[in-house]
C-alpha cells in the first residue's frame, strides 16, 4: 500500500472490512463481516430521527515487538453500555464488543502503521437505532457495527501547544442532559462553535457550564486538565464524558509523585496554572498554549517558549510507552491482539 505513514492526517482512510451485528427479536445476533462502508437502512429509523445513536473511539498499536495492543477495551464497552441505557437502545455485551474489534483488527491488520511513525489504527465502535418508528419512542431493532481506520494526531500540530477559545455563546450539553455519555447529539451541538473557532484561528473552543457559566466543562471533544502546586487538577461534572484517558492519566500522575483533584475549575482560577491541556483518546494530550477569553479580553499563557510544559510532556511520554509496549503495564491496561 502506498501510505504515508508518519504523515497521516485524523480522517476517513478505507480498510477492506468491518464488522457488524444486529439486535431483533429481543436478541443479538451473529457477527458478519462486510467489504461494504455502507449501511442499508430504514427512512424511519430511529437514529435518523430521534437522535438514537452512541459511538466509542479506540486505538490499534503496533509495538516494536510486532505485537498488536489496544487499551482499556472493558472501558469502552463499559461507556457503550452506559450511552445505551442514556437513550433507551439495546446494549452490547462486553464479550460481543470484545469479538467485534478483535476480529475487525485482524481482518485489518495491514492497516495498523508501524512502529515509530506516531500513527495508530482508528477503531471506531458504532450503535445505531435501524428500527422504524414514527411516534417518539425507542427501537426495536439496532446494529452494532465497527470499522476501522489509520491516522495520524488528531490536531495536525501533533504533540505541540495549541490555543483554544472560551466559548460562552454556546452550550455543549445541559445539566441532567445527555452530556455524561458518548452519542451524536452532543458533538452536532458543538459543531457551530468549534467552526467558529477555527476561522479565528483557534484550534478548539472550550466550554464552560451551561447553567452558571462559571466552570470549565470541557475542551471541544475533550476533558481539560491544569497544573499547579504539584497537582493535576480536572473538572468535575455532571455534563462531562468521563474519558478513559483522562482516567488513566490521574492514576500516572498520582504515581510521578503528583496530587490528584477532581472537582469544579472556575474561569478565574485559569491564571494560576503552569500547564494545561486537553485530553482524550484521539490526541491523548493536547498542550495548551493559550487559552483566549474574547468576552473579557483576557488571555491565559502556558507554553511562553512554544514547548509543552515539563509535566505534560512526561504524562504524554509514560502512556504513550504504556500504549505501544515500550514501558511494562502494570495496570492491566493492555491486551495483546494476536
Amino acid at each position: 500500500m502506498n501510505i504515508d505513514w508518519k504523515n497521516l492526517p485524523f480522517s476517513y482512510m478505507s480498510a477492506d472490512y468491518n464488522v457488524r451485528c444486529y439486535f431483533r427479536e429481543g436478541k443479538w445476533g451473529e457477527l458478519e463481516i462486510s467489504s461494504s462502508e455502507y449501511i442499508p437502512l430504514h427512512m424511519a429509523a430511529t437514529s435518523l430521527h430521534y437522535g438514537q445513536e452512541a459511538f466509542e473511539g479506540m486505538k490499534a498499536y503496533m509495538g516494536k515487538d510486532g505485537n498488536i495492543r489496544i487499551f482499556r477495551w472493558q472501558d469502552n464497552a463499559s461507556r457503550m453500555a452506559n450511552s445505551a441505557k442514556g437513550i433507551k437502545m439495546a446494549v452490547v455485551p462486553h464479550d460481543l464488543f470484545h469479538k467485534a474489534i478483535t476480529t475487525v483488527i485482524r481482518l485489518n491488520k495491514k492497516y495498523i502503521p508501524p512502529y515509530g511513525t506516531g500513527a495508530s489504527l482508528y477503531l471506531r465502535p458504532l450503535l445505531i437505532g435501524s428500527g422504524a418508528e414514527v411516534g417518539v419512542k425507542p427501537a426495536v431493532e439496532y446494529l452494532f457495527m465497527v470499522f476501522v481506520t489509520p491516522v495520524g494526531p488528531y490536531f495536525k500540530e501533533g504533540f505541540k501547544p495549541v490555543n483554544m477559545m472560551i466559548c460562552r455563546q454556546y452550550d455543549r450539553a445541559a445539566p441532567k442532559g445527555t452530556g455524561h455519555i458518548k452519542v451524536g447529539g452532543n458533538y452536532a451541538a458543538s459543531l457551530l462553535s468549534i467552526e467558529e473557532g477555527h476561522k479565528k484561528g483557534f484550534a478548539s473552543v472550550i466550554y464552560l457550564d451551561a447553567k452558571e457559566k462559571k466552570y470549565i466543562d470541557e475542551c471541544g471533544p475533550a476533558n481539560f486538565f491544569g497544573i499547579k502546586n504539584n497537582t493535576y487538577i480536572t473538572p468535575d461534572s455532571d455534563s462531562i464524558l468521563p474519558s478513559i484517558t483522562n482516567k488513566s492519566l490521574m492514576i500516572l500522575a498520582e504515581k510521578m509523585g503528583m496530587k490528584v483533584s477532581k472537582r469544579p475549575v472556575a474561569v478565574d482560577e485559569l491564571d494560576s496554572f503552569i500547564e494545561a491541556g486537553a485530553c482524550g483518546t484521539a490526541a491523548v494530550i493536547s498542550p495548551i498554549g493559550k487559552i483566549v477569553d474574547p468576552d473579557v479580553n483576557k488571555t491565559h499563557e502556558y507554553c511562553k517558549d512554544g514547548k509543552p510544559g515539563p509535566l505534560s510532556v512526561k504524562l504524554y511520554n509514560k502512556l504513550t510507552a504504556i500504549q505501544y509496549g515500550d514501558e511494562p503495564d502494570p495496570y492491566g491496561w493492555i491486551e495483546i491482539v494476536n
